[in-house]
């Protein structure tokens, strides 16, 4: 009797063991199972790093910046006259004596718009010449400002910037905003008036940008310094023109011959308009002054327009050289241009 209840105990623990071991194969089977269902994960692949677009930011490298720069190019004859009809292949470019890459090409027979923005000094300084700067910013609008093309803004300064006329193409608002300018001003920020409306107006526009600046040329209280001017007409590729009221209407500037500079005062002028690819003008007399706006008006209708990619790609902000010449020499021709750019890697040039 003990003997066949011990195996059926026996029996019993056996069948349970079986069970067991069967149950954890069941479990280790539906969890292999259920692994092999899983989708494996996606292979990672290794390719070579693909090229950033020009002016994204590269992690490693800091901000990468592919800059254009663009010259207006004037070319004159042995009659100070525009000589037109050129092509890229008479051009040749340096920057810092390092030969560059035309990228683009084209004259002005197209007539690309023109962005015009006079600034008239009315500080106390010009007071005596309010009348002559008047006539002035109107001559310069209506000999040089295409009608339905160009578009011209007119703002004064003292020392502070005060824009009476936004872009526009109606002459008769700009005439409005020249005759509304009935009082001088105070102390003369010539500087602070070209960096802020460089900077506030002809950063923003598409198309050609010319200022013509209008004062006696004595700056008074800016906080910019003339190098600044310069660099911010450069960075937004402006030319500047600049017309001297020292001697009003009645003639040229006392002791100088009419086109020469005299004292620290023009040449500071001087330098500002020929840094920008422009010119300043030291004429009293109306009909001179007439002449040296039409010349400026087929200047720019006779104007080349160059761009080139810089081979120096190090924008750390110093001051690269600019020099144009022809590729052939041309007996009496002259190359104008704006004289350089200070490199810095800033997307609004």
């Amino acid at each position: 009797m003990r003997t066949a209840v011990y195996s059926l105990f026996f029996t019993a623990a056996l069948a349970l063991c079986c069970g067991a071991l069967a149950f954890d194969a069941s479990v280790s089977a539906q969890s292999s199972g259920q692994q092999q269902q899983q989708p494996a994960p996606r292979p990672t692949t290794t390719t070579a790093a693909t090229p950033q677009p020009r002016g994204q930011d590269d992690v490693q490298e800091g901000p990468v910046f592919v800059r254009e720069v663009q010259l207006p190019i004037t070319v004159l004859d042995k009659k100070d006259q525009p000589f037109v009809g050129l092509k890229a292949s008479d051009f040749v470019i340096f920057e810092d004596k390092q030969p560059q890459q035309i990228a683009s090409f084209r004259d002005e027979a197209a007539g690309t718009p023109i962005y015009v923005a006079v600034l008239m000094d009315i500080s106390s300084s010009a007071a005596a010449k309010l009348r002559f700067e008047k006539e002035s910013a109107k001559d310069f609008l209506y000999t040089v400002v295409r009608v339905r093309k160009d578009k011209a803004a007119f703002a004064t300064f003292d020392e502070d910037v005060n824009l009476l006329q936004d872009f526009t193409d109606k002459l008769d608002k700009l005439d409005t905003a020249v005759d509304s300018v009935k009082k001088p001003g105070t102390t003369t920020a010539l500087y602070d008036a070209v960096w802020r409306m460089c900077d506030e107006k002809m950063r923003g526009v598409t198309g050609r940008r010319v200022m013509v600046v209008i004062t006696d040329g004595t700056d008074t209280s800016s906080r910019a310094r003339l190098e600044e001017a310069i660099e911010m007409a450069q960075r937004t590729e402006t030319i500047i023109f600049a017309i001297s009221t020292k001697a009003g209407f009645s003639s040229v500037v006392p002791g100088v011959e009419a086109g020469t500079v005299k004292d620290d005062d023009d040449k500071k002028l001087d330098k500002l308009a020929d840094a920008t690819g422009g010119k300043a003008f030291f004429i009293g007399d109306r009909l001179d002054l007439e002449r040296a706006f039409t010349k400026v008006a087929k200047e720019l209708r006779g104007q080349y327009i160059v761009t080139y990619r810089p081979t120096n790609k190090n924008y750390d902000g110093s001051y690269r050289r600019i020099e144009v010449k022809l590729a052939a020499e041309r007996d009496g021709l002259k190359v104008r241009t704006r004289r350089g750019y200070t490199a810095r890697a800033d997307r609004g040039k």
